[in-house]
């Protein structure tokens, strides 16, 4: 099993908008691509306006047909829209559970 960690950093004062947008998506995480314990973080002692989004995945396999077809659903593209106008910055973070 994985971890999956996609860590944003916003523009001053966006990181409740993008933590918002991101809420709407959990659902379809969890039941079109199987992610389990989807959750949405924002930072308290971290790097200022810092958002986490952060799944389980089974399989590295799974996360690679997530990758393909996330945001092309109707009901992410709604959600997310332009997100990146909120983003400055961001990477990802893959652990694997032991």
């Amino acid at each position: 099993m994985y971890l999956i960690r996609d860590v944003f950093r916003c523009h001053p004062g966006q990181a409740a908008e993008l933590a918002r947008r991101f809420k709407l998506t959990l659902p379809s995480l969890e039941s079109d691509d199987g992610f389990r314990h989807c959750r949405v973080l924002l930072d308290v002692v971290a790097d200022y306006w810092t958002v986490v989004l952060q799944a389980e995945v089974e399989t590295l396999a799974d996360f690679e047909r997530h990758l393909r077809g996330f945001s092309a659903r109707p009901s992410v593209r709604a959600a997310l829209g332009d997100y990146m106008a909120l983003v400055q910055s961001g990477h990802r973070e893959i652990y694997r559970v032991v």
